[in-house]
């Protein structure tokens, strides 16, 4: 179990603190397009120049990266990756459902390496794992395929059973009625009461909670969003205003302060991005490198947050834990 505490993070965001230089002339260009921001998405750069390294391919030495972001606003995101396309991008590293939608609609040539927390294949986005065909692959991190996990966990901590809210963003992802099933489904076979809540901005957020309070919540799960990651935290200072326990998508949401989160490690499958990036810069094709599921999970408590809420984290769990924030 690794314990360590808020400086790891902020050490890891200012070692990355250059990232937003123009590329130097001569080197190969990788695009790098995401809807959530630089602070959100910290670990994902970290984890895509590992990958990169491993195919000894060093940013300002063999290889530049040009970065994106959309700060969580899906209408921006098409004209970032057609920007990125136009400067002229060697390859595309997406992350997320819709940075990789924008960049396939903006590019059928140029190599796009995607990680994505929904299954690729289901969506129909390449028609299989092991021939993706066209002009991507990447890396599949199941963020949908956890949500009841984490419903199980959060009940867990809770010193009372009681209503649980799900809260999803207004805008939601094609992936996002699958979730809720899994939601719905989990919880009826426990007979768990479920409030479905949704937020497409910070104000109807704010009334989300309000109405958390009035219905006597006992707990919350946020669903997948990269809205939610850029506001983590907004939503981590909310749910301490109203005492509320949540179980969170991403550790990001635990080092600022949340309570808990259950998922797919990001920083791992992009390194398996970066990874791959290094590969089609050599002259891989991303029709013949197939589509990677990462399997690397990781539970992150707080135990200051769960002090601050009375509660005790039952000493199994806390064994299971793969990072403990104190």
């Amino acid at each position: 179990m690794r314990r360590r505490g808020l400086l790891a993070l902020i050490g890891g965001a200012a070692a990355l603190a250059p990232f937003a230089a123009r590329a130097p002339p001569g080197l190969p260009i990788i695009g790098y397009l995401s809807n959530g921001s630089a602070e959100a998405d910290a670990s994902l750069r970290t984890g895509l120049l590992d990958g990169l390294e491993q195919q000894a391919f060093v940013v300002g030495r063999n290889v530049a990266i040009e970065y994106r972001f959309a700060h969580g606003n899906n209408d921006r995101v098409p004209s970032l990756a057609a920007e990125l396309i136009g400067l002229p991008a060697a390859m595309v590293v997406a992350y997320g459902l819709t940075a990789f939608v924008s960049a396939k609609k903006a590019t059928a040539t140029i190599p796009i390496v995607f990680a994505l927390g929904f299954d690729p294949v289901q969506l129909g986005l390449v028609p299989s794992y092991s021939r993706p065909g066209g002009n991507a692959t990447g890396v599949h991190m199941f963020a949908a395929n956890v949500i009841s996990k984490r419903l199980e966990l959060l009940r867990n901590v809770l010193p009372q059973p009681g209503l649980i809210a799900y809260l999803l963003p207004g805008r939601l992802t094609p992936a996002a009625p699958a979730e809720l099933r899994e939601v719905e489904a989990a919880a009826q076979a426990v007979g768990q009461p479920i409030l479905v809540l949704q937020g497409r901005d910070e104000d109807e957020i704010e009334k989300a909670f309000a109405t958390m309070a009035e219905r006597q919540v006992r707990g919350l799960l946020f669903g997948a969003s990269q809205y939610f990651q850029v506001i983590a935290d907004k939503l981590v200072a909310l749910a301490t205003r109203y005492h509320i326990p949540a179980s969170y998508e991403w550790r990001e949401f635990v080092a600022v302060g949340g309570l808990m989160s259950y998922s797919a490690s990001r920083r791992e499958a992009m390194r398996l991005a970066g990874d791959y990036a290094g590969r089609v810069l050599k002259g891989a094709v991303p029709a013949d490198l197939p589509v990677i599921q990462s399997t690397r999970f990781e539970l992150v408590l707080n135990m200051n947050t769960a002090k601050a809420l009375g509660l005790t984290i039952p000493p199994p769990l806390l064994a299971r834990a793969d990072e403990v924030i104190e």
